[in-house]
């Protein structure tokens, strides 16, 4: 696999050395991950981590269900991963590269993920190494070496790795480029746990006042509602009425899902092919809806219908395959076919999203149930599906933390996308030694 020279602005000594080289000389190692057994799987032990965990950002996900049971502890120990590991994934998504934190445990990857992991972090820096390898040129060159295996999925071996060319600046200067695209990273985890918090406290909070209706039974009970004003709390009834659903807050009504919003299904977008040179947009299917991106989409024309497009903000559903209830985030794009676009007249966001999260487990046992090879939910389920619909008033005013929460949610995740741009422009220039690094930090710190 090729390399750029260094050029003229790098500072110092760059060397170029292929991986066999390195770890010849003791400063890495390379191992793929462990065929494990269904019998040596429990729900606790060592997290097993499969190539799906490993997020487009380099998040390893090790809150998984999957664990090697602890009694089996020993046939993992030559495949366990440690702090500064890199997770490459060899099969499938190839290339796809995931950093183990210092917050993290130990893992075991499956056997299309394996680690690199650097021996001697005083030569090779090991966050340097991560952002090594998510570089253009090594990523460019892994489809040259490239292979399919029985099941068509693309692969690459470890003696393929090994033969890999890296190029490596001083490590002072590894570990100044670390800093500054890991300052980057860091803000981008940062912001994904406070939004993981706002999220959180938006579900509790719907549920609290609007399923399970603790501000009316408070209220029943002669007690003041907790965590609201009284302005607030006047705009909730204090006893129940009887409904199709079971007992709400009086003055509600029990209505479907579907007359709360509307579901717009997408397109089958092959129909609205992309022209070359001509403007075009991502297509937003399940796999985009899923990782919340659109690196690696297929590309339909701009001549979609304008309800078609996605922009950031939307709430989408889809309602096959893999149901997943989000806000998209990743740019603007076209809707694809399998996908809801939800949105209302008649009721705010936070209102009809935090229903649809709350059905979100039926429709994902209907879709299961189902006998085919796609399980999935069909309109009538949307119609069955019941919800309390409190008076207009209650959710203009009644619900306002909820839209907050809902707000500074979406302005967390665009502040991350700012971030992300900022990081991916940097990282090539920084590893071809095209721009200094007193300069990115500069850039760093006034995006900071």
């Amino acid at each position: 696999m090729g390399a750029k020279q260094p050029s003229s602005t790098k500072s110092g000594h760059w060397r170029t050395a292929r991986v066999r080289e390195l770890v010849s000389e003791g400063l890495l190692a390379l191992n793929d991950g462990y065929r494990v057994t269904n019998a040596e799987l429990g729900k606790s032990g060592t997290p097993f981590v499969r190539g799906g965990d490993i997020g487009t950002d380099g998040e390893i996900d090790t809150n998984v269900v999957d664990h090697v049971r602890e009694e089996f502890t020993d046939r993992i120990r030559a495949k366990l991963s440690a702090t500064g590991d890199v997770a490459f994934i060899t099969k499938g998504t190839v290339g796809r590269v995931g950093f183990i934190r210092k917050d993290q445990p130990n893992v075991v990857f499956a056997p299309q993920v394996c680690y690199w992991r650097s021996l001697n972090p005083a030569r090779i820096d090991s966050r340097f190494l991560y952002y090594l390898l998510k570089g253009a040129d090594f990523q460019a060159n892994l489809s040259a070496v490239k292979t399919h295996g029985s099941m068509a999925a693309d692969y690459v071996s470890l003696t393929d790795q090994q033969s890999f060319l890296l190029t490596l600046p001083p490590p002072d200067e590894q570990r100044a480029i670390a800093h500054i695209l890991g300052t980057l990273d860091d803000k981008i985890e940062l912001n994904r746990r406070t939004n993981e918090t706002l999220e959180a406290m938006a579900r509790a909070l719907f549920k609290s006042w609007f399923v399970d209706f603790d501000p009316v039974h408070a209220k029943k009970a002669g007690r003041k509602p907790e965590g609201m004003d009284a302005e607030t709390a006047a705009l909730f009834p204090d006893d129940f009425e009887d409904s199709e659903m079971g007992k709400i807050p009086r003055g509600w009504k029990a209505v479907p899902l579907d007359t709360i919003a509307d579901f717009l299904n997408g397109l089958a977008l092959q129909k609205f092919p992309a022209a070359p040179g001509e403007p075009s947009l991502p297509v937003i299917k399940i796999a985009q809806l899923r990782k919340g991106a659109v690196d690696g989409a297929d590309r339909a024309s701009r001549s979609v219908p304008m309800q078609y497009v996605v922009k950031d903000g939307d709430l989408l559903f889809s309602w096959s395959g893999t149901l997943e209830v989000a806000v998209w985030c990743g740019g603007e794009g076209a809707l694809n076919q399998h996908l809801f676009k939800v949105t209302s007249k008649t009721t705010p966001p936070w209102f009809y999203h935090g229903w649809l999260l709350h059905h979100l487990a039926d429709f994902r046992q209907i879709a299961a149930d189902k006998a085919t090879t796609m399980g999935h939910i069909q309109r009538g389920h949307l119609t069955r599906a019941i919800v309390a619909l409190p008076s207009g008033k209650t959710l203009q005013s009644g619900g306002a933390a909820l839209a907050s929460l809902a707000a500074r949610s979406l302005s967390v995740r665009k502040n991350s996308q700012t971030i992300a741009a900022l990081r991916d422009a940097l990282l090539p220039q920084l590893l071809s030694g095209s721009l200094r690094v007193p300069e990115a930090m500069r850039l760093v710190e006034k995006a900071l």
